[in-house]
C-alpha cells in the first residue's frame, strides 16, 4: 500500500457548539459525571487521498470553557455521502466528543463539500484506508487509535476500509451494512436486481445533491414511482440524465447480471476477501427487515471463523435504521424490541472497552444477541399494528445449537407437511405476466421515496396513494390477498397443534419448467394468523422472502437459458429469521415469479437484462410428486434451546 502523502491542515474557524439535549442525561445536567463539552475544532479540513482528491472534513474535539482539552484521545471516524452537516451525524458527534473522543465527520468523494465524482460503493476502501491513516498521523490530540461507526452508507465505508487492514484502525460498529456480496443480496439478488431501493436511491440523492438550479427544480417535480417503469434501455432519456455518475451508475448494475470479476471487488463483495480484512473486534447488526439481513449474519459467521478479535452479532426485528423503533411495517414487536440509547450511549459503551480498555461488561457479552418474533397474541393496538411481540434470546453461535433442519413438501392440493408426496402428481401451474406484477408488500429491504414499504404487513393488495405508509405500489381492485391471485400459489400447513420455532437460515427448492426461456421464481414465507376479533379475515404476515433468476440456477457466472417445457431445479434462498408459529397458526410458503417494484420484472424473453423492450407471458409449473417433490427447509429449533416458554 503507498503510504497517504502528508499534507498540512486547512485553515479554519474555531466553533464552540453547546451540548446537545437530546443526549444529555441528568448527570450531565448537573456537570458532575466528568463530561466534557464540545468544540468543533477544525471545519472542511481537506483530507488528501492517495490520487489527489481531497475529503472535507469536520473535527470535533473534547473542550473545558470553550477550548480543546490537551492530551491525546481515541478518534472515532464517520464517512458519509449524506452530509457531515446533517443533525443527526452532528449531535452523534457531540455525544462522542462529550465522552471523551476526538470525532471526524467526512463527506465522501464527490459529495457535499468533498472533491471528485461519487461512484456508489467503488473507491470506499481506498479512501476509507486513506482518511484513517492520515488523521490517525496528522492529529496530534489523537493516540493513534481509530474506531468507525456508521448506518447502511456509514457501514459500506467501514468494512471496505477494513479489507485493506489500515495500522490504525481499531473496532467497528457496523449497523445494517458492509455488503457480504453485492451480487447475492442489496445490489442484485441472485440475479434480479433491486430495483426500487437503487431507483430510490438515485432519485433522492440526486435531488439532495445537485448544484444544478435547473435539475434541483426538476427533480422536485420527477418522482422515482412515476419512472420505475421506464428505464429499461434507456441511457440518457431519464430525469437522471441530468447527473450522468447517479444514471451511469443504476444502468451499469441494471445491465450487469453475471458475476463477473466487477462483483467480485473488495468494495462490493466482502465474502472474497475475509482473509485480508483487519483482525479487530467488530459489531455487526441488522434486523429480520433489513436490506443487509442475510449479507450481516454471513459476514458475522465468515469472519468469526477466521479473526481471534471478537466478532459479535446482534439482530432485531427492525427496518433498515430502525435501530430505535419496536414496530415494523404494520406490526409491533413490543416495547423490548427498540434499543432507545442508539446510538449514542450504546456505542460509547463498546468504544470505551476496545479502545479506553474500560471493564463495563461488553467483554463478558455473547457473541450472538437474536430477537425472536411472535409471542404475541395478534390484537390490534392503539397505532393499529398487529401484536405479534417476542423475545431477546442469547446464543454462543449461529445457526444456534440444537437446530434440526426440517423439510416440509409441497403437495398438490396446497398442503406444507413433513411427509413426501405421492407419485405422478399433476404440476401446479400459474401464469406469470411481467406487465402485471404481484405487488410488493413489505419485506426486508430499504424502502425510498415511497416506492416500497418495507417490514411485516398482512399479504394483501392496497391502493397505492404515493405514501409507502398507505399503499402498495402496483396494487388493483378490488385489492385482495396476494393468496388470492392466479400467480400466487400457496403451500400450508394444517392449524398448528403446538408452537414451531423457527430460527435461522430458510432454503426452498423447485423442480419448475416454464414455456419461457428465462423468467424469475420466487418464495416468502408467511405466518398465517386465524381470523380474529381485531382480524376477522386473518392476517398473512411475511417473515422472508428470496427470488431466482431462472437463467442462473446452475452458476451465478456462467448463466444458461432453459428449454420451454423442460425441468430444472432451483434454489431460492430467503433471508434467516426468527420466528415463533404459535399453536393454531399456519406455516405458509407463497411462490410466485415477481415482486415489484423491489425487484425489476424478468420479461421472460432471455434477453439481455436491463435492455429488453419486449415482455412474454409465461406459464410456469412447480412440479410436486415423489421424483421431483419441490420442498422448504426450515430450521427448527426446540424450545429449550430457544429459551422459549409456552407461558410467554
Amino acid at each position: 500500500m503507498v503510504p497517504v502523502a502528508l499534507a498540512s491542515l486547512a485553515v479554519s474557524t474555531l466553533v464552540s457548539l453547546q451540548a446537545a439535549p437530546r443526549a444529555a442525561t441528568a448527570q450531565e445536567s448537573e456537570g458532575n459525571d466528568g463530561l466534557y463539552e464540545v468544540v468543533l475544532f477544525k471545519e472542511n479540513v481537506m483530507v488528501p487521498m492517495r490520487d489527489g482528491v481531497r475529503l472535507a472534513t469536520d473535527i470535533y474535539r473534547p473542550a473545558r470553557n470553550g477550548q480543546p482539552v490537551d492530551g491525546k484521545f481515541p478518534l472515532l471516524n464517520h464517512r458519509t455521502g449524506y452530509n457531515k452537516k446533517s443533525e443527526r451525524f452532528v449531535e452523534q458527534a457531540q455525544y462522542f466528543a462529550r465522552h471523551g473522543y476526538v470525532v471526524a465527520l467526512q463527506d465522501d468523494r464527490g459529495t457535499y463539500a468533498s472533491e471528485g465524482t461519487q461512484t456508489k460503493y467503488i473507491g470506499f476502501g481506498k479512501d476509507g484506508y486513506d482518511a484513517i491513516e492520515w488523521l490517525a498521523t496528522n492529529l496530534p490530540y489523537v493516540d493513534g487509535q481509530v474506531g468507525m461507526w456508521g448506518t447502511s452508507y456509514g457501514a459500506h465505508t467501514q468494512g471496505t476500509a477494513a479489507i485493506l487492514n489500515p495500522s490504525h484502525l481499531k473496532t467497528l460498529v457496523l449497523n445494517m451494512g458492509g455488503v457480504y456480496n453485492g451480487w447475492h443480496h442489496k445490489i442484485r439478488n441472485h440475479g434480479a436486481f433491486e430495483l426500487g431501493q437503487q431507483i430510490g436511491w438515485a432519485f433522492s440523492q440526486m435531488a439532495a445533491q445537485t448544484y444544478n438550479p435547473v435539475a434541483k427544480e426538476m427533480m422536485k417535480h420527477e418522482k422515482a414511482s412515476d419512472w420505475i417503469t421506464s428505464f429499461s434501455g434507456k441511457l440518457g432519456l431519464t430525469p437522471l440524465a441530468s447527473a450522468p455518475n447517479f444514471e451511469e451508475y443504476i444502468y451499469d448494475m441494471m445491465t450487469r447480471g453475471d458475476y463477473d470479476d466487477y462483483w467480485k471487488q473488495p468494495d462490493v463483495n466482502w465474502s472474497l476477501h475475509y482473509q485480508q480484512t483487519a483482525d479487530i473486534p467488530m459489531l455487526h447488526i441488522t434486523g429480520w427487515y433489513d436490506s443487509y439481513t442475510a449479507g450481516t449474519i454471513y459476514n458475522y459467521s465468515g469472519l468469526s471463523k477466521l479473526k481471534k478479535s471478537p466478532q459479535r452479532l446482534l439482530v432485531g426485528p427492525w427496518l433498515h435504521g430502525g435501530n430505535t423503533r419496536s414496530s415494523s411495517g404494520n406490526v409491533e414487536f413490543g416495547a423490548e424490541a427498540a434499543i432507545p440509547d442508539f446510538p449514542d450511549a450504546f456505542h460509547v459503551r463498546w468504544f470505551d472497552h476496545f479502545l479506553k480498555g474500560d471493564k463495563n461488561g461488553v467483554e463478558d457479552e455473547p457473541p450472538v444477541r437474536l430477537f425472536v418474533m411472535g409471542t404475541g397474541d395478534g390484537h390490534k393496538d392503539e397505532k393499529g399494528r398487529l401484536f405479534h411481540g417476542g423475545y431477546w434470546l442469547s446464543a454462543k453461535d449461529w445457526p444456534l445449537p440444537g437446530t434440526r433442519l426440517t423439510t416440509y413438501y409441497f403437495h398438490g392440493d396446497g398442503s406444507l407437511r413433513p411427509e413426501k408426496p405421492a407419485p405422478n402428481v399433476a404440476p401446479t401451474t400459474y401464469a406469470y405476466d411481467p406487465r402485471q406484477p404481484v405487488p410488493t408488500i413489505g419485506g426486508s429491504f430499504s424502502g425510498q421515496n415511497a416506492l416500497v414499504a418495507a417490514g411485516a404487513f398482512d399479504q394483501r393488495e392496497r391502493e397505492f396513494t404515493g405514501d409507502e405508509e398507505n399503499g402498495f405500489y402496483g396494487s388493483r381492485p378490488p385489492y385482495l390477498p396476494l393468496r388470492a391471485r392466479p400467480d400466487v400459489i400457496v403451500f400450508q400447513t394444517e392449524p398448528l397443534a403446538q408452537d414451531v420455532i423457527v430460527i435461522g437460515p430458510i432454503v426452498v427448492k423447485l423442480y419448475a419448467s416454464s414455456s419461457a426461456v428465462d423468467t424469475d421464481f420466487t418464495a416468502k414465507l408467511v405466518d398465517v394468523y386465524p381470523p380474529s376479533p381485531h382480524y376477522p379475515s386473518g392476517y398473512d404476515m411475511n417473515l422472508t422472502d428470496g427470488i431466482l433468476r431462472a437463467r442462473y440456477r446452475n452458476s451465478p457466472e456462467k448463466p444458461e437459458l432453459m428449454t420451454p417445457g423442460q425441468v430444472y431445479e432451483f434454489t431460492v434462498e430467503p433471508f434467516p429469521t426468527a420466528n415463533v408459529f404459535k399453536k393454531g397458526h399456519r406455516i405458509r410458503i407463497d411462490i410466485s415469479s415477481s415482486n415489484f417494484p423491489r425487484f425489476d420484472v424478468n420479461p421472460n424473453t432471455g434477453e439481455p437484462l436491463g435492455k429488453s423492450h419486449r415482455f412474454v407471458t409465461a406459464d410456469n409449473s412447480v412440479y410436486h410428486d415423489a421424483s421431483r417433490a419441490s420442498h422448504a427447509i426450515l430450521p427448527i429449533v426446540p424450545a429449550e434451546a430457544a429459551g422459549y416458554s409456552t407461558t410467554r
